[in-house]
């Protein structure tokens, strides 16, 4: 089925090219583009810290093109709609952010950035003379069962390790430390998304998927994959007494955890929802005897005017509270 969503574009073959035009028209100080479009940070890291890149299909702002900056990544590689870019690309962004101590890339896992990112890593050994490492980043508990993580999809609970591990890169933490501490938070992450409506691609205005008026979908992709079940529309409170459990059980997170929280706008929900959604989930991690060190609401990774969300615990320890409250400056995370 095909439904026309109101939007303000214009050439829809410009539509990656304007956007990104505006992005660095809005903030200059922060990051430019380059010819070969990437998006890179207006002043480079210093020379002897380690480069992070990450690519991505674009549909999903601000990430990850609003996470480029100080204490954040130096190089996004944005693909067209909704489409992983090629391993030439990905190569090119790991030139641009290598300040001669070694890249890591950051794959959020789906088949196609994965096997684009594994092919980018390959032509490196052949020609670059860089030093690469590729980390695997994945969160979801509804694309995979407890003991096969390595199979779930990347989502937006990442958010943590994109933050994280962008200020451990400025303190001069070598290569394989910064992959080990994003392996670290990735392992100490997990995420539930809810659909309560579908999305349109801005390109074609094919929609997603098709979902009844009085029906949402627990573990909806970002890019309208499957969940893991179709429920009767319930109310906040319900929603998240059926989803927090699930996540709270698939660490574990137990009771004298301490947590970030991370309710991450889908699109098109209301804060008034999303406060009210966060109300129920600071009383039931109360309850649990889990302690919130601090929490992020709003639209962080979406799919264009999705109705939803996703709620992501990640849980830390002393050396991830400094680092999430070390500063940054990108254009859409700024001064944590």
């Amino acid at each position: 089925m095909s439904v026309r969503k109101k939007k303000l574009l214009n050439q829809r073959s410009m539509i990656l090219r304007e956007m990104l035009q505006g992005l660095v028209s809005a903030y200059p100080d922060v990051v430019r583009l380059t010819d070969d479009g990437l998006i890179v940070r207006a002043q480079p890291k210093a020379p002897g810290k380690v480069g992070l890149v990450i690519g991505n299909g674009s549909g999903h702002e601000p990430a990850m093109i609003g996470f480029v900056g100080s204490g954040l990544f130096d190089v996004n590689v944005p693909g067209e709609i909704f489409t992983a870019p090629g391993p030439d690309r990905i190569v090119a962004g790991i030139k641009a952010a290598d300040r001669g101590t070694g890249v890591l890339l950051c794959v959020s896992h789906h088949a196609g950035d994965l096997m684009n990112a594994e092919m980018a890593l390959e032509l490196c050994q052949m020609e670059s003379g860089i030093n690469v490492e590729m980390v695997v980043l994945y969160d979801d508990i509804s694309s995979a069962p407890k003991g096969s993580e390595p199979e779930r999809r990347g989502t937006a609970g990442l958010f943590f390790v994109w933050k994280m591990l962008g200020a451990y890169a400025e303190t001069g933490a070598s290569l394989t430390e910064c992959k080990r501490l994003a392996e670290h938070i990735r392992d100490n992450t997990r995420t539930l998304a809810l659909a309560l409506t579908s999305a349109a691609s801005p390109v074609t205005d094919e929609v997603m998927f098709e979902l009844p008026d009085d029906e949402m979908e627990i573990g909806m992709g970002v890019h309208g994959e499957v969940g893991i079940g179709r429920h009767k529309l319930l109310s906040a409170d319900a929603t998240i007494d059926l989803m927090l459990p699930r996540l709270l059980e698939d660490l574990p997170f137990n009771a004298g955890d301490e947590v970030l929280v991370l309710l991450n706008n889908s699109g098109s929900m209301t804060l008034m929802e999303l406060y009210i959604l966060h109300r129920r989930v600071a009383q039931r991690l109360t309850e649990a005897g889990v302690h919130r060190y601090k929490s992020w609401i709003g639209p962080y990774a979406t799919t264009q005017e999705m109705a939803g969300f996703a709620l992501s615990l990640c849980r830390i320890d002393d050396h991830m509270k400094q680092l999430w409250d070390a500063p940054c400056n990108g254009a859409f995370l700024k001064g944590v």
